[in-house]
């Protein structure tokens, strides 16, 4: 069976630096990697646009947060409006050496954008309304969260179980 899977282009749009179509999802997490905050916007949506509307929902949502980290993708107006909301916003660094290399405060945020992959419906843009598409993040997450404190490492469709023989 052939499912036509139909994203609005009105939702989408092309980013020409990182060389995508489609939509960016925009996250903070806490040094866990636990999601407090979520927005999908189209491609075409700068990084600092994003960061700053993510900015605004973290201070309603988490108004406890003082500090965030982020990549060297957001200008300095995100540093400016994250003042304004009573936020240090810190841009981690790359280091010089050519290769790769783990940067632990980068490497949180890199590890749920993983943990998100596994969910189907998040490894390609299925969702028509980029609503849909946080919605499905958050329920990812909150799977993710329910696994962690049942102790279960991966989810149960991926266990091989034996089937008892029948007594009959």
């Amino acid at each position: 069976m052939f499912w036509d899977v139909f994203v609005a282009e009105t939702s989408q749009g092309i980013d020409v630096g990182k060389k995508i179509k489609g939509r960016k999802r925009h996250l903070i997490t806490d040094t866990l990697g636990l999601v407090l905050a979520v927005l999908v916007t189209a491609a075409s949506v700068h990084d600092t646009t994003g960061g700053k509307l993510l900015l605004d929902d973290l201070t309603a949502a988490h108004p406890s947060v003082t500090k965030v980290w982020a990549d060297g993708g957001y200008q300095s107006s995100i540093f400016n409006h994250g003042a304004g909301l009573g936020i240090d916003v810190e841009v981690v660094q790359r280091p010089q050496a050519k290769g790769f290399q783990p940067l632990p405060k980068r490497w949180v945020i890199e590890h749920t954008f993983g943990w998100l992959m596994q969910h189907h419906r998040l490894a390609r843009d299925y969702e028509a309304l980029p609503q849909r598409s946080r919605a499905t993040i958050h329920r990812a997450m909150a799977n993710k969260m329910s696994r962690h404190l049942t102790g279960e490492s991966t989810p149960t469709w991926r266990i091989e179980t034996e089937i008892p023989p029948s007594t009959a």
